[in-house]
């Protein structure tokens, strides 16, 4: 009797213990499915949020570009107004932003695809913190999911799942009973394997009598092909352009710097101090320049179709060496400025050129171009005209020379300029005659506050 009440409660301990079992694991099914559920849920809701950002307009005679680099990939976080990408066009660099804080979710287009205006780009998901919601989410089903995977309860010794004790100090004593190799077993071999050892060795004499491979050509005959970019395609256009158009002719002259040093060397500390810039030479010659231009009209007009166009004011183009390609922001109404504002206007020109933040506006129009070739170390070349320009002025390194002055042999540092004209436009008296009021508001500076 006693023994069938034994029986009757340990079936209904088994049977309590099962049925606790079955509940956890409906508990934890429900959870996964659950979590499944929001997440499809989820994502189908961003999916549907993601919106699709096209290429901007450009400017207006820009219509397409090349997509040069992607700063984001699939999956990144942005902000509004974070650059996403590049694109490359004739002219600038275009960077394309994301309209608001999201994710991106999926890139339209290659790098080195050519894009046009309208075109679909990427797609973007709004949302602050980068996908905070779906981590979250996921986060918050991480602990369910963990409970539900430790819920069983380990294994006892008593259902045969660990060896016994015996049985391990069995398995140990059978463990060195496969003894490894010893060394003694090599040095053990018989007397008659040496010699097998000494001939083997003229078997390797035969590859060593094979003909050595003829030496390599001293220097390399590799060749790089390389697309061009957008600009470089666009300069090559426009100098051919004024190559085949303008009837371009060039003169020279030399220009005694002995005054405008002596000045600069005065000033240029107290204008670094007070205006927070560097005095330089370009806004001394973009100044005579503006001058004489004023004597000589003709040097700041431009040919439309067959009439002359004649300008009261002087836009000039400073030409700015990029690592992409040569490009000529303007100083408008140069005429208007001293010494300190066209340097500050010059030195802002240039950082946003060598930053690659020019835009169309910034390199528009130009009624006279200034290259200073001189800070590569140029001594003197011919400068290209940037039609449909009338001129330009093309500076150069300076060198100390000897020189005739009062009749005496002195050294003296010696600039050479030349001036690239169109003869459709100006005769010879007319560029040389500008070339030499150059030369001599240069030699002597205070003629500028004359003119």
């Amino acid at each position: 009797m006693l023994a069938s009440k034994r029986g009757i409660i340990a079936f209904s301990s088994i049977r309590s213990s099962t049925s606790k079992v079955c509940a956890r694991a409906l508990v934890s099914r429900r959870d996964v499915y659950e979590s499944m559920v929001h997440r499809s849920n989820l994502h189908t809701s961003r999916r549907l949020l993601a919106e699709t950002v096209k290429v901007p307009q450009m400017a207006e005679s820009i219509t397409e570009g090349t997509l040069k680099q992607w700063t984001k990939q699939v999956g990144d976080h942005v902000e509004a107004d974070e650059e996403v990408a590049t694109i490359e066009t004739d002219k600038i660099d275009v960077s394309v932003n994301a309209p608001k804080a999201g994710k991106i979710t999926e890139l339209l287009a290659k790098e080195e695809d050519t894009v046009t205006v309208g075109q679909d780009l990427f797609k973007i998901e709004p949302g602050e913190g980068g996908g905070s919601g779906e981590s979250a989410a996921g986060a918050s089903t991480a602990p369910r999911e963990d409970k539900s995977e430790t819920a069983p309860p380990p294994p006892k010794k008593e259902e045969g799942l660990d060896p016994a004790p015996d049985a391990k100090k069995d398995a140990k004593a059978e463990e060195p009973t496969t003894p490894p190799p010893a060394k003694d077993a090599v040095t053990s071999a018989p007397p008659s394997q040496k010699p097998k050892a000494k001939d083997d060795k003229p078997a390797s004499k035969p590859k060593e009598d094979k003909p050595s491979p003829p030496p390599a050509a001293p220097g390399s005959r590799n060749e790089t092909r390389v697309k061009m970019n957008r600009m470089r395609l666009r300069i090559s256009e426009r100098l051919k352009e004024s190559q085949n158009n303008a009837a371009s002719l060039t003169t020279f002259n030399e220009i005694d710097m002995s005054s405008l040093m002596e000045m600069r060397k005065l000033y240029k500390d107290e204008v670094l101090k007070v205006h927070d810039v560097k005095l330089g030479f370009m806004s001394a010659f973009a100044k005579a320049c503006t001058f004489a231009l004023k004597e000589i009209p003709a040097a700041n007009a431009s040919i439309e179709g067959d009439s002359i166009v004649y300008r009261d004011y002087v836009d000039l183009s400073v030409a700015v060496a990029t690592p992409k390609g040569l490009v000529t922001p303007v100083v408008r109404n140069a005429e208007g400025m001293n010494f300190v504002d066209i340097e500050k206007e010059i030195a802002a020109l240039g950082k946003k050129a060598r930053d690659g933040k020019l835009t169309i506006e910034d390199m528009a129009g130009g009624t006279f171009t200034i290259s200073n070739g001189g800070v590569f170390g140029s001594l003197y070349g011919t400068p290209i005209i940037n039609l449909p320009q009338a001129a330009v002025l093309g500076m150069h390194s300076i060198k100390e020379r000897p020189v005739v002055v009062n009749g005496q042999i002195v050294i003296r540092p010696i600039m050479v300029v030349a001036l690239t004209y169109d003869h459709r436009l100006l005769d010879g008296r007319e560029a040389v005659t500008f070339l030499v009021r150059v030369k001599e508001y240069i030699e002597d500076p205070r003629k500028m506050l004359l003119a």
